[in-house]
């Protein structure tokens, strides 16, 4: 996985889950850091200055979002390095190593002009010109220039770059994502 997305297959997902997410996960608590009960936390946000705004994370437990105070200690080498809650030592900070931290929508920074969050594509179904079911998006892969988008299909898992000669229309309010068959084929990876 990347880009901080946890697969949950958007074929077990409620109607209600697969509405735009009001919380996106923005950061992986790695390790307690240090004695004083400092976390250090691995962001999955564009921009990691933004953790300086934010004072109130959430963890989820079960179906709900739990409230969870952040003080930032420091920002260094594209880590962050934060209190949660009350911790005060290495033990109680060692309770959320592996958790992960969501922000909720409203406070979230705003996608810009065109673009969409990786949380609100994952479980977009992909169709072709014709209607066609491609198939549904699980993950989306950073690690260059161009995106890679996962698709789920029948027949197993397809890769392709997330370019918009491939991905004409996209609507995440919707789910949907329109495909152009012929330069998917052009493009695509299967696996």
């Amino acid at each position: 996985m990347s880009g901080g997305l946890r697969y949950t297959d958007p074929a077990v997902l409620s109607p209600e889950e697969k509405r735009l997410n009001d919380y996106l996960m923005i950061a992986t608590v790695l390790k307690p850091q240090g004695v004083r009960g400092e976390c250090k936390l691995r962001s999955w946000a564009a921009d990691i200055e933004l953790f300086r705004r934010w004072h109130t994370l959430y963890r989820k437990t079960g179906d709900r979002y739990e409230p969870v105070s952040v003080r930032i200690a420091r920002i260094r080498d594209g880590f962050v390095y934060a209190f949660l809650d009350d911790c005060s030592s290495a033990d109680t900070a060692e309770a959320f190593r592996g958790i992960d931290l969501y922000i909720d929508r409203a406070h979230a920074a705003p996608a810009e002009e065109g673009a969409v969050l990786i949380a609100d594509l994952i479980g977009c179904e992909a169709r072709d010109e014709n209607g066609r079911i491609i198939g549904t998006l699980t993950d989306v892969l950073q690690y260059g220039t161009v995106d890679t988008w996962v698709f789920r299909t029948a027949e197993g898992t397809l890769m392709a770059p997330a370019l918009r000669a491939v991905f004409p229309q996209v609507d995440a309010a919707d789910k949907t994502i329109l495909v152009d068959r012929d330069r998917l084929e052009e493009v695509s990876v299967k696996t």
